[in-house]
């Protein structure tokens, strides 16, 4: 079932709601909607779940404003929902962007209605390099995103799609993905880009203490396998798993092992704090 939700601003924001049990908000990566996660969406309901897939503003069904694209304002959204819906003990997963946006949602609202914490992807805790902090994209990489939003985003998109898995997938696949990435607005996809570019999470990431799985893509070109390492690091009480064969959309590459990794996740009640990642500098904590 599809419902609009006006948040503190005016705004709506689309969300679509299947199912009925624990309820899992997914929150979507840059350029999609929700729909990235529909094969989560026929799947989970089935096991004693209940999907909510929120549309970021600016992308799929929700309005598009021009301004209001801080992870602060987005984080702010997912809380207006949480609260309309009136939704308690939610597994919150975020992918990619969107990973990013649930980091700040538990930070800034305290976690409020949240019992664990799945990242896919996640550009964080920085998405760009930094003073003390190269692990992320050069900026430049976000710069050259923005100029070619702006001189033609469909081929922008087309460019973008082609280091989003690694193994690839059917013609077909890569239409409907192209679909829904140009189906966002112009506004939105830009400056969501430079909400990318400005945002820094390391300051974000202590404050977490449910249970986290952190997935992540050892092959990932958008989102380095080195900040899922650091997120696994920075947060308490997290586990990370690696998808071997997968770029930066496990979901599609590893679809099976996705799936029971995730559905494995969702019923496990004693998740424990990874140590792989011990052996990385402690100069990026805290953020400045």
């Amino acid at each position: 079932m599809g419902q609009y939700i006006q948040v503190n601003d005016k705004v709506k924001i689309y969300v679509e709601d299947i199912g009925e049990g624990t309820p899992v908000l997914f929150i979507h990566g840059w350029p999609l909607d929700h729909t990235m996660f529909e094969y989560q969406f026929m799947q989970l309901p089935r096991q004693g779940y209940r999907c909510i897939g929120i549309d970021l503003r600016g992308f799929g069904r929700s309005d598009s404003p021009w301004e209001g694209y801080s992870y602060n304002q987005l984080a702010d959204d997912i809380r207006v929902v949480i609260d309309e819906l009136k939704l308690d003990n939610v597994v919150l997963a975020g992918f990619s962007l969107g990973g990013a946006v649930a980091i700040r949602y538990m930070s800034r609202h305290e976690g409020q209605g949240i019992a664990k914490l799945l990242l896919m992807g996640a550009a964080a805790p920085s998405f760009i390099q930094r003073n003390n902090f190269p692990f992320g994209a050069p900026e430049e990489q976000i710069e050259k995103l923005m100029l070619a939003t702006l001189a033609d985003r469909p081929q922008m998109v087309t460019d973008f799609s082609k280091i989003f898995t690694d193994k690839g997938g059917s013609a077909s696949f890569e239409d409907w993905l192209h679909q829904h990435a140009v189906g966002a607005s112009a506004q939105g996809t830009l400056r969501a880009l430079e909400s990318l570019r400005d945002e820094d999470l390391r300051g974000d990431l202590a404050s977490i203490r449910v249970p986290t799985a952190i997935f992540h893509g050892e092959k990932d070109q958008i989102c380095s396998f080195e900040l899922a390492k650091l997120t696994n690091r920075g947060i308490a009480n997290s586990r990370l798993v690696v998808f071997e064969e997968s770029g930066h959309a496990m979901l599609f590459d590893e679809p099976d092992k996705f799936s029971e990794e995730l559905t494995g996740f969702l019923a496990d009640h004693s998740v424990s704090r990874s140590t792989n990642a011990s052996d990385l500098p402690t100069m990026i904590y805290p953020s400045v």
